[in-house]
């Protein structure tokens, strides 16, 4: 079924509608069996009508609020914006911090152990000055990670090229 409950349980998930005509397409007989007159009449001959027509309003209210849910998280992850930050160290050492893979459900843990045996140095997840949890990978390797985003290599699948960025970040000498 489209919720994922099984069939007699549709009615308590927030897509019955949804279901509904899945079911009526996918198996004509079992959808009589739930949702014919003479099946809803049996199930609702106790209930009043306007108990009814409430029921369906509240069905119609939790659809559109979980749709909403479901648009809301779409547009957030389609606005998040994930950056390759090269950060500068000492002399020519340099470290590569990556954030903003959880909003594409990404798992960072896995993200940080894929890194770590691609490029054969640390690579560890930890929180960034704002607190937010980023991956950060030893050495100079912003492009190379761009490049297994592009192509969505392992536990770096799903984002979205076009909302990747690679910035430059320099360490500021003396007292700038």
């Amino acid at each position: 079924s489209v919720c994922s409950f099984p069939l007699e349980y549709c009615e308590f998930g927030s897509s019955l509608t949804r279901c509904k005509e899945w079911l009526k397409e996918d198996d004509p007989d079992l959808y009589d069996k739930y949702y014919s007159e003479e099946a809803l009449q049996a199930k609702i001959g106790t209930l009043s009508l306007e108990a009814q027509t409430k029921l369906e309003k509240e069905t119609k209210k939790k659809e559109a609020k979980a749709e909403a849910k479901a648009d809301a998280a779409l547009k957030k992850k389609l606005a998040s914006q994930v950056t390759i930050k090269r950060i500068e160290r000492t002399k020519r050492k340099h470290v590569t911090a990556i954030h903003g893979l959880e909003a594409f459900g990404i798992d960072l843990k896995k993200a940080a152990k894929q890194l770590a045996g691609r490029f054969a140095t640390g690579a560890s997840v930890s929180k960034n000055a704002q607190g937010l949890d980023e991956v950060v990978v030893q050495g100079d390797v912003s492009d190379e990670i761009y490049e297994m985003l592009e192509k969505g290599e392992g536990a770096l699948k799903g984002v979205p090229i076009a909302n990747v960025d690679i910035v430059e970040d320099k360490k500021k000498k003396g007292g700038e």
